[in-house]
C-alpha cells in the first residue's frame, strides 16, 4: 500500500483519468486508505466475480469506477445487476474486456443500457489481438469507431455474426501468444 500510494502521488500531476487496480481488489482497508491520500479516481474489479462480490467493495465508498469483466462477472446480465448497485453510490462503471470481439459485443450492449457507464475498455491491437480483435467475425464493420467513439449497434442480439470457419482454422492453427518469459540470468525474452 504505501507503494501505491507514492506512486499515484507522482502521477497525480498528469490529470490520469484514473489509476487501475493498484491494490487487490479484496483490500477495502487499503482502498479506503488510499482514498485519503489523492484525488486520482480509483478502478478495480477485473477480477471480481458476481454482485456478492461487488457489495462490499461498492458499498465502502472506497473506490469510484468498477470493471466487471462480463466473462467472468456471470455475463450480461449479471453485470448489468452489478451497474446498477454501483449507481445507486454514484460510481462509474468501465467493463473490462480484453477477449475478443464476442466479449466485446456483449460489452457494448452493456454501455448502451447502463447510464453509469462511461468508457469501454479494449484492447486492439496490442498483444493477443495484434492482429485485430475483429478476425473471427463474418463482418466487423458492425463495431463503427469515430475518433475513439463507437456508434450504437442496431443488428439483433449481439449485432455480430462469428465466422465459424475462421474459428474452426484458428482452433487448428492455435494462437501464436503466449505469457512472455524472461532468463533470470541476463532478462532476455525466451523464444517459444
Amino acid at each position: 500500500m504505501p507503494m501505491a500510494r507514492t506512486l499515484i502521488h507522482e502521477l497525480e500531476p498528469y490529470n490520469l483519468l484514473y489509476i487501475e487496480e493498484p491494490l487487490q481488489p479484496e483490500q477495502i482497508e487499503g482502498f479506503m486508505e488510499l482514498r485519503h491520500h489523492c484525488h486520482v479516481p480509483i478502478a478495480t474489479g477485473e477480477r471480481m466475480y458476481t454482485r456478492w462480490g461487488f457489495k462490499n467493495l461498492i458499498t465502502s465508498g472506497a473506490i469510484d469506477i468498477i470493471q466487471p469483466d462480463l466473462s467472468h462477472a456471470g455475463g450480461i446480465w449479471e453485470s448489468r445487476k452489478i451497474a446498477a448497485m454501483a449507481e445507486c453510490y454514484d460510481m462509474a462503471v468501465a467493463p473490462h474486456c480484453p477477449l475478443g470481439p464476442i466479449a466485446f459485443a456483449a460489452c457494448v450492449q452493456l454501455d448502451f443500457c447502463t447510464p453509469n457507464a462511461f468508457i469501454q475498455e479494449q484492447s486492439l491491437n496490442i498483444h493477443y489481438n495484434g492482429r485485430g480483435d475483429f478476425d473471427y467475425l463474418k463482418d466487423g464493420t458492425g463495431f463503427a469507431f469515430d475518433r475513439g467513439f463507437l456508434a450504437k449497434p442496431t443488428g439483433a442480439g449481439l449485432c455480430i455474426e462469428v465466422d465459424e470457419e475462421k474459428v474452426r482454422k484458428a482452433a487448428v492453427t492455435g494462437h501464436q501468444w503466449h505469457n512472455p518469459v524472461w532468463r533470470l540470468e541476463d532478462g532476455t525474452p525466451i523464444d517459444w
